[in-house]
């Protein structure tokens, strides 16, 4: 419901403004989301559809907001994992971070654990969208896989999205009821994905070894006899 009135406002709003201004707004509120904690009060999501609903009516050019909010997730994350590096741990006892001190304990556990593929997963949660960016800074997880993993979910939330706003065009009603299974969908697909990747590589290593042992017998022979 809360979603719902936000979209209409945003969609009212924006209709009355420039198109140069409709990208602004835009492309401010996905950057802000990790940087500057926007996405406690605005899920990315929302502001990302309301722009591929006006794409849609001609008014913006949906390529331009796909990039646009592609580019302003990654800068805006990269912000924010700076910030955490630095002033995580200060950050972490602001008020609205304090309530949840639980979850941000399992992030950074799934931080430690799974490193670049859990920032990649949790661009497509909303509470993870919004802190995983410093806590990827806090946990020292490294800048290039931080900005890896990082960039290639903000390229398939912010094209999936986008689209979303532009091929349901007027249809906000099922747009708001479905968006947040359209994003669980799309985290099953990719995290099987990753599964079945995984486990191909692992075959193919495996086969590529046994191969190898059958080809040079010698070889296997005098490594166990050292």
């Amino acid at each position: 419901m809360l979603n719902a009135t936000i979209t209409s406002f945003l969609i009212d709003k924006l209709h009355s403004v420039s198109p140069t201004i409709v990208y602004i707004l835009v492309g401010l509120l996905v950057f802000g989301e990790a940087a500057l904690f926007i996405g406690f009060v605005l899920p990315g999501e929302t502001s990302v559809v309301v722009a591929g609903v006006i794409a849609s009516q001609g008014r913006v050019n949906v390529v331009d907001v796909a990039v646009l909010v592609v580019l302003s997730a990654i800068i805006g994350d990269s912000l924010g994992f700076e910030i955490g590096k630095r002033y995580g741990h200060r950050l972490v006892e602001l008020p609205f971070l304090r309530s949840r001190h639980d979850a941000l304990e399992r992030a950074l556990d799934g931080l430690r654990r799974r490193g670049a593929t859990y920032v990649f997963v949790g661009r497509f949660t909303a509470f993870l969208r919004a802190v995983m960016p410093g806590l990827a800074g806090m946990s020292r997880l490294g800048y290039r896989r931080f900005l890896m993993a990082n960039a290639a979910g903000a390229l398939v939330w912010g094209v999936s999205y986008t689209l979303l706003g532009y091929f349901a065009g007027h249809a906000l009603g099922s747009i708001l009821k479905y968006s947040g299974w359209v994003g669980i969908a799309v985290l099953v697909v990719v995290v099987g994905l990753i599964v079945v990747l995984h486990y191909a590589r692992k075959r193919r290593e495996a086969d590529v070894e046994e191969a190898w042992v059958k080809e040079h017998p010698d070889d296997e022979s005098t490594q166990g006899a050292q």
